[in-house]
């Protein structure tokens, strides 16, 4: 099977006319540079754990202006979901992905440059903006140039090499920041975003543009509330949000002072188990998606494929919130691989709502998965700070069992609503 080159809208920008193979241009040309967007993305969410005493120890940040900062990312990151689905199913991911990383760099570099923690905050909110699209407009390019039963494991290469992003945030970084400095390590990232900016607007082809080009911005819009009140939606949304929401809220934060505090490792030992963790996220992403790949090109319901693997997420999580500690590097390697098993419902979504749609249906759901992961990443802190501290740099190790305790809880009851609403899902739309 082949592309031809009169497919693209600016075949002469993309060269004369010739026959491309799809799976050459596919993980080349499309999927190839989006993926370093995500992998930007997620460079950019972990940077400031690596350098964050570097920043209290620069700018005198107190401990709410540091998290008012990390808020700021999660906070423009998820808000601006909704206007992007608009974006990407209008205009398409090359032109809204390239233009968002330019937001990101210039983020970066007022990063770079601040001296207070205002400078810092704003720098902050404009990096998680520019990377809002990282991941989506990557699953709406897969949307475009993939067929429905390899979406899947198309969708796994794209988070893979996002979860790169994660494990060069780790000791890399913190390496590059003990030789230059956080502040020249933000102009080089800002530098390399640039570069994968003006890379994904000049080499990622496009296709004709769809029928959600010729609706009017209006009309658009008025789709997002449409899909909000869908059934799918209603019932498979909280699941998604509260599963995909509190792993992001554990392994972007509370995993590591967890490992100080339950378990009693020290600063190297701790590194090791995030590194572990990030590890096993990436090949957790690679092994989900090809499993699921197997199973949609055998008919089998990618919703189903999910849940088996989210099943196995929460048994983790209950060992984990029992504090099972002689089995803790098995059960935090199993809450790493299958943390982010909710995208396996993005191609379903896409299937089900239309190419026209997925885009918006996918940032509908980002929204609820980083609105959750943000509410639980600060709830937990709220719960931890009620039970009184050991030692001023720790935490009673029984305010995460109930911290984490409550958010599974959580988490069941909104697989619990899954199962008795799933029934009332219409059939998939036609595209």
């Amino acid at each position: 099977m082949t592309i031809a080159a009169q497919d693209l809208p600016d075949a002469e920008a993309h060269g004369a006319r010739r026959e491309i193979p799809t799976s050459f241009s596919i993980m080349v040309l499309a999927l190839g540079p989006l993926s370093f967007g995500y992998f930007m993305s997620y460079l950019f969410r972990a940077v400031n754990a690596v350098v964050e005493g570097q920043l209290v120890r620069d700018i005198g940040l107190s401990p709410s202006e540091l998290g008012l900062m990390t808020a700021a990312y999660l906070a423009a990151f998820a808000l601006f979901q909704l206007p992007l689905g608009v974006l990407l199913d209008r205009y398409g991911p090359r032109r809204v992905q390239a233009l968002l990383l330019l937001v990101a760099a210039a983020g970066a570099a007022l990063f770079a440059v601040g001296q207070d923690a205002l400078t810092l905050t704003i720098a902050r909110a404009l990096i998680g903006l520019g990377v809002s699209g990282g991941l989506m407009a990557g699953f709406k390019a897969v949307v475009i140039w993939v067929s429905e039963p390899r979406r899947a494991l198309a969708n796994s290469f794209v988070m893979a090499v996002g979860a790169i992003g994660l494990l060069v945030a780790t000791r890399p970084l913190q390496e590059a920041s003990d030789i230059f400095g956080w502040r020249q390590v933000f102009l080089i990232l800002a530098g390399i975003t640039v570069l994968v900016a003006l890379i994904i607007f000049f080499v990622v082809p496009e296709k004709d543009r769809d029928a959600s080009t010729g609706e009017s911005l209006g009309r658009q819009i008025h789709e997002i509330a449409k899909i909000f009140r869908d059934p799918a939606i209603i019932s498979l949304a909280p699941l998604l949000a509260m599963t995909a929401g509190v792993h992001v809220a554990i392994q972007t934060l509370w995993a590591a002072p967890w490992f100080r505090d339950v378990l009693g490792a020290g600063r190297e030992e701790v590194a090791n188990y995030l590194f572990a963790m990030a590890v096993a996220f990436f090949f957790g992403i690679l092994f989900t998606g090809a499993v699921a790949d197997w199973f949609a090109r055998r008919g089998f319901s990618l919703i189903g494929v999910m849940l088996s693997f989210m099943m196995l997420y929460l048994i983790a999580q209950i060992g984990i919130v029992m504090e099972l500690t002689q089995y803790s590097l098995i059960l935090w390697l199993v809450f790493g691989m299958t943390g982010q098993v909710a995208v396996l419902a993005y191609p379903w979504l896409a299937i089900y709502f239309g190419t026209k749609l997925s885009a918006r249906a996918h940032t509908a759901v980002n929204l609820m998965i980083f609105g959750a992961a943000f509410i639980a990443q600060y709830l937990m802190g709220a719960i931890i700070e009620l039970y009184p501290q050991p030692t001023p740099e720790t935490y009673a190790p029984e305010a995460y069992r109930t911290a984490f305790g409550a958010f599974l809880a959580l988490e069941l009851a909104a697989l619990a609503w899954f199962c008795v609403t799933a029934q009332y899902i219409r059939p998939k739309r036609k595209q």
